[in-house]
């Protein structure tokens, strides 16, 4: 059959469907037999029950059912038809007027773009590199010795300087207010280790045990307690013990406490080496990506489907709201979340993932199966059981198109950037490290 497929504006389409008012009929008869033979009413047998008194209870719903059920099947055969690809779900009316015999409805809808992909020889994209030098290896030796660090209690005559961990009692005030959260006793952090805010630690770095001493205290503005956020606070502390760290030794005994393989410094260094390679190269990796698509994006030619950008509005929302909720914010679903606060991050979301799909279409970037178990491979050697790891991608369908997805996006990131005009740039290990 012909159809006729009406352009109102850019991605937004109209279409006629037209339904025999027999056939509707008809399927409402049918399942009011079929209700007939189930429904319970008071006063009848089951299966007994008249005609008439099930067509009266349940008429109109089957009615609503079958209309929506042929609706839905009538615009499907006609989106088949004409090779639509539709974004969403139709906005569907009834029309006033048919032809005897019929119901007229417009499907109004939306299709996905055509994708124009940039000629990535013009696309410039800057690759970062880094390396894991011997410093990098030293600062994981000295957390790893911090983490199993002793602590012994200081003389009384003794400061408290940074690397101490004190008890403390303390009280704070707003305008001679207590506020919730201000107070402790028995109260233990190590000072310099950013466990409090930076004017705290100043004010007990150099107190004795037994010393007291009032000090004022700025929140800043985006702290996370609203209550005190940008608010002065009067504060009381007193300290009752400080105790000086202890740090090991590196030697074997401190290698075995570790649990590496070759109780050798040696080899713990090269451990940890192994380590933060893998880490790099999974950052780096990020970062590139981000740029390769963001390059890429940013020079392709599309129209932007509403319908899937409003389905990731919605999912980002409910998301946020079930953040809230797990933070115990009451009456998270009533909380006010505007769209636009999420706007430009779905939007791009839906642009990146059709440039994507576009791509791997035109430049067959699918993942392979080798290319799958390569990537669990990897992923697993990061951890004690690499077998077990793999059983559990394996076993899932869910995870296994997750790490599908995660190859293709590696597929199309390496594509680019053979194509692309590249700059790379060495980044400090710290800097790289310092990044979320």
């Amino acid at each position: 059959m012909a159809v006729n497929v009406e352009t109102l504006e850019k991605l937004e389409r109209k279409v006629t469907l037209t339904l025999p008012v027999s056939a509707i009929e008809t399927e409402v008869e049918n399942r009011l037999k079929r209700l007939a033979r189930q429904v319970k009413v008071d006063g009848f047998r089951p299966g007994k029950v008249p005609a008439k008194v099930v067509a009266q209870m349940y008429g109109a719903s089957v009615q609503y059912e079958v209309m929506n059920d042929k609706v839905g099947e009538a615009f499907a055969a006609v989106a088949t038809e004409a090779k639509l690809q539709v974004a969403g779900a139709p906005q569907i009316n009834q029309k006033d007027s048919a032809a005897d015999g019929e119901m007229a409805f417009e499907a109004i809808f939306e299709v996905y773009p055509e994708v124009k992909l940039a000629d990535l020889t013009t696309v410039e994209v800057e690759k970062l590199t880094a390396a894991v030098n011997e410093e990098a290896i030293d600062k994981t030796v000295d957390i790893l010795r911090k983490q199993r660090r002793t602590f012994a209690q200081r003389p009384a005559a003794e400061a408290a300087v940074d690397g101490d961990r004190v008890t403390i009692d303390f009280a704070g005030s707003i305008d001679g207010v207590p506020f919730e959260g201000g107070k402790a006793d028995g109260f233990q952090f190590i000072v310099g280790d950013g466990q409090m805010l930076k004017e705290f630690e100043d004010a007990c770095r150099g107190m004795k045990s037994g010393e007291s001493k009032t000090f004022p205290l700025a929140f800043p503005e985006d702290y996370h307690g609203k209550d005190v956020a940008g608010k002065t606070a009067d504060f009381l502390v007193t300290v009752h013990k400080i105790e000086a760290a202890n740090l090991p030794e590196v030697n074997e005994e401190f290698v075995k406490t570790l649990g590496v393989t070759e109780p050798t410094v040696e080899a713990l260094r090269a451990d940890i080496r192994k380590n933060l390679e893998r880490e790099v190269k999974s950052r780096l990796q990020a970062r590139n990506k981000a740029a390769a698509m963001d390059a890429m994006v940013a020079k392709a030619e599309l129209d932007l489907p509403k319908a899937p950008v409003q389905a990731e509005l919605d999912r980002m929302v409910a998301a946020a709201r079930a953040d809230l909720k797990q933070r115990g914010i009451k009456d998270a679903e009533k909380a006010p979340i505007p769209d636009d606060i999420f706007r430009p991050q779905a939007e791009r979301r839906v642009r990146l993932g059709l440039v994507v799909a576009e791509l791997v279409r035109a430049e067959n970037l699918n993942a392979t199966r080798d290319q799958i178990e390569a990537h669990i491979d990897e992923m697993a050697a990061a951890y004690e059981r690499p077998a077990d790891v793999v059983k559990w991608y394996t076993g899932d369908q869910q995870r296994m198109a997750e790490v599908e997805a995660v190859v293709i996006e590696n597929n199309v990131t390496e594509f680019i950037l053979s194509k692309a005009k590249v700059t790379e740039k060495a980044v400090d290990f710290d800097e790289l490290m310092a990044q979320q």
